[in-house]
């Protein structure tokens, strides 16, 4: 049997072509001692993996011309030689673009505990990474305070419309959030309970947003960049806390990214502005998972999971993703035999 797997074979300019990657067959993985054959269920289409390759520096290597796309995923476990692993375990960790992956000590999978009692896709949104980013961004990188005003950038989105209801349910005296369009900035108010929502394609935009936040944002949740970034920035609160959790807008483009202006209002609120990866928070996911997995269950949390069939789709996902054209989180489901169930 062979393993289909999508690699990558030249490095996009700008906006990502369907010409960057290749649908290839490969012979399936033989396994040895220590390691467990995966066969892929479902992958998540993060916006991360479009940096991954560009030939640049990063918290990963970029992707190597003619390698698998970089991605993570669920799978399930069908051979195993590995303590780790049991024949039949539904296990997350770096797939890739392709139908069969292999776990070992240098890949390493978590294995899905199945007393959560929700499906697969809710637990790749709201018990997986996009959760974990926006439960530790939000509490511990943004120290979030009962009171504050909390604004966050690309709001329909399935971290940041995590981000909004995770900040009211913890007392933030006002949520507002940054989408584009009249239909997005509906959905983040209407089922997400934001307060208020700025669409970012109305030229008077800043002005709303300093309407709406003042006296000043304490909490500004960021996951787009660019312009977006240095609006918020002119309209921080004394003490501020800038959460850098993406750059979605400066991804996929030709020219430079955009700069921004305004950092000196860090200085004048003596606010403060910081980056961080959910990489570095996963040795606490129980943490989180104690409060996510509950509101899930009530119901208290409202995701969104957008769905498209097929390995030979993923590219494609990943460019609704990068332009604003999915409806919650991303997903592409290789093998819909894989679940939780």
């Amino acid at each position: 049997m062979p393993n289909r797997q999508i690699v990558l074979v030249r490095r996009p300019e700008g906006s990502l072509a369907t010409t960057a990657t290749e649908l290839v067959e490969s012979p399936m993985p033989a396994i040895g001692e220590g390691q467990a054959l995966v066969r892929v269920g479902t992958l998540s289409i993060d916006p991360t993996i479009r940096t991954w390759m560009n030939d640049a520096p990063g918290y990963l290597p970029a992707i190597e011309l003619g390698a698998v796309v970089r991605s993570t995923g669920v799978g399930v476990v069908t051979e195993s030689q590995s303590p780790r692993y049991r024949v039949g375990d539904v296990v997350t960790g770096m797939t890739g673009w392709q139908e069969w992956a292999v776990a070992d000590d240098a890949n390493r999978f978590s294995v899905l505990p199945p007393a959560w009692g929700v499906d697969l896709p809710t637990a790749m949104n709201v018990l997986g990474v996009t959760g974990l980013t926006a439960y530790f961004g939000l509490l511990d990188v943004g120290r979030l305070a009962p009171g504050d005003v909390v604004v966050v950038s690309g709001a329909a989105g399935a971290t940041g419309s995590l981000v909004g209801q995770l900040a009211r349910q913890r007392g933030a005296s006002r949520v507002i959030g940054i989408a584009g369009g009249p239909e997005k900035c509906a959905r983040v108010v209407d089922q997400y309970h934001f307060d208020d929502c700025v669409d970012y394609r109305d030229p008077d935009w800043p002005r709303h947003l300093r309407r709406l936040a003042a006296p000043g944002i304490d909490v500004f949740f960021d996951n787009v960049g660019g312009e977006t970034l240095d609006v918020a920035l002119a309209n921080l609160a004394r003490g501020a806390r800038v959460v850098m959790c993406g750059a979605i807008s400066q991804y996929d483009r030709a020219e430079r990214p955009r700069g921004i202006a305004n950092t000196s209002m860090l200085i004048v609120r003596r606010a403060s502005m910081t980056g961080f990866l959910v990489l570095d928070f996963l040795a606490r996911s129980a943490e989180a998972y104690d409060v996510l997995v509950p509101l899930v269950r009530e119901g208290t949390i409202v995701h969104h999971e957008h769905l498209v069939s097929g390995l030979e789709r993923a590219p494609e996902a990943l460019h609704l993703v990068l332009t604003g054209g999915n409806q919650g989180k991303m997903l592409v489901v290789v093998d819909p035999s894989v679940t939780l169930a």
